[in-house]
């Protein structure tokens, strides 16, 4: 899929091939922020969805999902976590073409079933938070970002390298997080954030 997707890129002739990357993990390190305009992500059935949110958050760049799923909702939390486009497989390649265009001129290339469905769970949200805003802040934690949190609260004294050593991550993707989950919760350092966690049940394990 990977060698179909960049002759595609190729044969439009408004497009630039920036590079392509087997998997998430090398493309964090093939696209450094800002290399590439667009990525398209071949978001088929291996992809875990939590290493896809993760990447998606911290890094701000204009994503596409080029994806086979039948489930209509599987990518609503990509959505709400910065995925500016969907293309199902089963489209034309001129869709894909045209979405990565648009997309890449700030516009958002998702249907009109996700859209409602992102707008119902926002109202939803907006009551939520009238009468729990914290549990509403919780719930916008990723999977990654609340082993993170378990981790720092577990051990307040432990650097940053080891903490990220621990979660099997870079120190950077560790400050990453932090910076996301320290903007979501309302925070400012890992001494609120561990008396955010304990007080509301966040450091516990997660798997």
């Amino acid at each position: 899929m990977c060698w179909a997707l960049e002759q595609l890129v190729k044969s439009s002739p408004a497009l630039e091939l920036a590079g392509t990357a087997p998997e998430l993990s090398t493309a964090r390190q093939t696209f450094p922020l800002g290399t590439a305009d667009v990525i398209v992500v071949d978001h088929d059935g291996n992809l875990d969805s939590a290493e896809f949110i993760d990447f998606l958050e911290p890094r701000h760049m204009r994503v596409i999902a080029f994806t086979g799923t039948t489930d209509p909702g599987a990518l609503d939390h990509a959505v709400l976590s910065g995925l500016q486009g969907i293309v199902r497989k089963s489209e034309s390649p001129k869709v894909l073409l045209t979405a990565i265009e648009k997309v890449h001129q700030g516009e958002l290339w998702i249907d009109r079933g996700t859209t409602s469905r992102m707008f119902m769970q926002l109202a939803r949200q907006k009551t939520d938070e009238k009468s729990d805003p914290e549990r509403v802040r919780v719930s916008l934690l990723t999977h990654r970002e609340r082993q993170a949190i378990a981790a720092l609260a577990a051990d307040t004294s432990a650097p940053a390298k080891v903490i990220a050593s621990r979660l099997c991550i870079s120190e950077h993707t560790l400050r990453n997080h932090l910076t996301s989950i320290y903007s979501k919760l309302h925070l400012t350092n890992r001494l609120d954030l561990y008396a955010y966690a304990t007080r509301h049940h966040l450091d516990k394990p997660v798997n």
